[in-house]
């Protein structure tokens, strides 16, 4: 794959990068008060439509399919809703006797809470039949509304959704980092981002292991295409709802940048690790659903 290909494929990686970049040159432009005035334009404005385009982009009338899908859907909402936060919890209790930076710290733990994200969500709800949890944030409701009136005209021109929301939130990271830059108060070790980038690509190994284990249990009830869904929806989390939430929780913080820096970190590492599990998992749900399909066929018996 070449260098121009490769960058229209992971554009958003890059253009994360690039917007840090930029704020760093020039700081004053994306600060409160400055000429992007994000104030108004990123804390009402882009995090609304963020949300609202989330909203837009469930099919809800997929909904009653989900429901039929109770057990699966339990384990991936207990996993990443109790199980992720608690874990990453204790495990922040050993890591706060270290010299890592505390609000990078404070950042993992926010990332613990965190829901999976809504591209992968709607992606594998094509491939099992189900739907993932994201129906159960309120600030949603009211788009599914809005979705019900318009849906003829969306299914017809199928807009964009997720390249307007990485747009947007390229903003919001853009002005997050311009705060940062502007506050000479704030300093980041590069002994913290190593050993953070470390943390972040071992925990999302070791889960993606512990519930590839829980759910190829022999009675698990879990088919194969259920536990490829539990991995990868389990264990991700959602940078375009993570971005707004920090920006809602934490606004006027000046360590929020520090506090985005795990989550800005986790949503490359998923997308790397999946890429490179993708062909071993495929090849193991194809041989394991075709293990499945001879055991269940009937034995003819032999005539002597």
């Amino acid at each position: 794959m070449g260098l121009l290909e490769r960058l229209r494929k992971e554009w958003f990686i890059a253009g994360i990068a690039l917007v840090i970049a930029a704020a760093r040159l020039e700081p004053a432009v994306g600060v409160k008060g400055g000429p992007l005035k994000p104030e108004i334009t990123v804390t009402y404005i882009a995090v609304s439509a963020i949300f609202f385009n989330s909203g837009l982009s469930l099919k809800t009338e997929e909904l009653t399919s989900a429901l039929t899908h109770v057990k699966l859907h339990l384990f991936v909402q207990i996993f990443t809703l109790v199980f992720f936060p608690t874990a990453i919890w204790l495990f922040l209790q050993l890591l706060s006797i270290t010299p890592i930076n505390e609000w990078l710290l404070k950042g993992l733990q926010t990332v613990g809470c965190m829901p999976p994200p809504v591209s992968s969500a709607v992606i594998l709800t094509k491939a099992v039949g189900g739907n993932e949890g994201i129906v159960i944030t309120p600030l949603l409701l009211l788009l599914f509304i809005v979705r019900r009136y318009i849906k003829d005209w969306l299914e017809r021109k199928k807009p964009p959704f997720g390249t307007i929301s990485s747009c947007v939130l390229l903003m919001i990271i853009y002005t997050t980092f311009c705060d940062t830059f502007a506050n000479p108060n704030i300093d980041l070790d590069k002994f913290s981002l190593i050993v953070i980038v470390f943390i972040i690509f071992s925990v999302q190994m070791s889960f993606m292991f512990l519930t590839f284990l829980f759910s190829t249990r022999d009675d698990s009830g879990f088919t194969p295409a259920d536990t490829v869904a539990i991995v990868f929806c389990s264990t991700h989390k959602s940078l375009t709802l993570g971005i707004p939430m920090l920006k809602i929780v934490f606004a006027g913080y000046e360590h929020l940048s520090l506090i985005s820096v795990p989550l800005l970190i986790y949503h490359p590492a998923q997308i790397l690790l999946g890429s490179l599990l993708v062909p071993t998992i495929k090849s193991w749900m194809v041989s394991r659903q075709k293990a499945l399909k001879l055991t269940r066929q009937p034995k003819v018996p032999v005539k002597v």
